[in-house]
């Protein structure tokens, strides 16, 4: 398929490639910007049975009804970090927007970045973080265009300096949400599962955002079993695609962890004829990339780049849960080869023309039988 084909139709005449602004969730559903509470279950729910086409209306909580006992969730409990900080160039004191991406070396306090205007920044500069300047970094690499190695200058602790570093940065809310407002103190839990337990992230795996303590134990009353895998999400799914034939798209690695006790799980599951629901595209393509013979899984620890477009075979899940995602992106593209092209963007259709919220903080959609 084309890049083009995954533009949004509104109408039979018209497509867009931009959700316009208005559509775009600022904050989650239910948000009080008074209390600054919210019910993260209770956005609305499009529920689309890929075998008929039939889409249904519903809020997210009555997402249990469709499950019974004996089938099985699959989380991505990676944790985000506080990814973007601000800092002053010497000399100049020019403001630089550094995204901390990975740590490199623990002893060296070797990070690898990007920065924003790259322009302004070369290796032996350095910049300085904090209201007094205390924490300061020293270019040592340029890996990419935006890409940077830094070294961080501190004496302490490993434990002490990943403090100090992570209380100087924000929530690292992508571009949907940052340009409808800056980042705030409450989006450290709102931009966080609450699963998560595994760092590593510098993006959550959104659709679990919809996942409430209340939920996860009504599924367990019910006795549908929760398996956890790891995959730290990345910038690559955000990363616009510049090619029409999207066979010669590469995305960016990410590393990824499959436990035994996950694999047990879903396996037993499946071996007892039960539904698999993967909740979000990072967990769909992790257990995709982990899958083995029968279309059981198995144990992995390793990095995976795995892109998936129509046409394309799944052979472990027969649920997804997803949020509503841009137009061109592999994230919808990943969606429409699970749920099949046609019926996915008859949904995208009626969500764009219907009251249905995209992005981050935007509502959900179930693809079942």
């Amino acid at each position: 398929m084309k890049l083009s084909d995954f533009k949004i139709k509104v109408t039979d005449s018209k497509s867009i490639s931009k959700i316009p602004e208005d559509r775009i969730a600022a904050y989650p559903r239910t948000y009080n910007p008074e209390s600054k509470l919210y019910n993260r279950d209770e956005c609305k729910l499009m529920v689309v049975h890929k075998s008929t086409g039939e889409i249904e209306h519903k809020l997210f909580k009555d997402i249990i009804n469709y499950f019974d006992e004996g089938d099985a969730f699959i989380f991505n409990d990676t944790k985000v970090f506080p990814a973007r900080l601000y800092g002053n160039k010497e000399k100049t004191g020019a403001r630089i927007e550094v995204f901390l991406l990975r740590e490199l070396n623990e002893q060296l306090r070797l990070w690898d970045v990007l920065v924003d205007p790259a322009r302004k920044i070369r290796i032996g500069n350095k910049l300085y973080f904090g209201p007094d300047e205390s924490l300061v970094a020293e270019v040592i690499d340029n890996t990419t265009s935006r890409g940077r190695t830094l070294r961080f200058l501190y004496d302490g602790p490993h434990d002490e300096f990943k403090k100090t570093l992570y209380d100087l940065g924000e929530a690292p809310i992508p571009d949907d949400v940052r340009n409808l407002r800056p980042a705030e103190e409450e989006d450290h839990e709102r931009f966080q599962n609450i699963f998560a337990r595994h760092e590593g992230a510098v993006t959550v795996p959104v659709s679990g955002l919809h996942f409430s303590r209340e939920l996860m134990k009504r599924m367990e009353i019910k006795g549908i079993e929760q398996a956890f895998i790891t995959l730290h999400a990345g910038l690559g799914n955000f990363r616009s695609i510049d090619v029409e034939d999207l066979s010669k798209h590469k995305t960016d690695s990410e590393q990824m962890f499959v436990t035994k006790e996950a694999c047990d799980i879903v396996n037993h599951a499946k071996e007892n004829g039960h539904k698999v629901c993967a909740v979000g595209t990072t967990t769909l393509r992790a257990i995709e990339t982990a899958v083995g013979p029968g279309g059981l899984i198995k144990e992995f620890e390793g990095w995976t780049n795995k892109f998936i477009f129509p046409p394309y075979d799944f052979t472990v899940a027969d649920s997804l849960v997803v949020n509503f995602q841009m137009p061109l992106s592999t994230m919808l593209m990943l969606v429409t080869a699970f749920g099949g092209y046609e019926v996915v963007m008859k949904a995208y259709t009626e969500a764009i023309n219907g009251d249905y919220q995209f992005g981050t903080y935007g509502d959900a959609m179930l693809i079942t039988d």
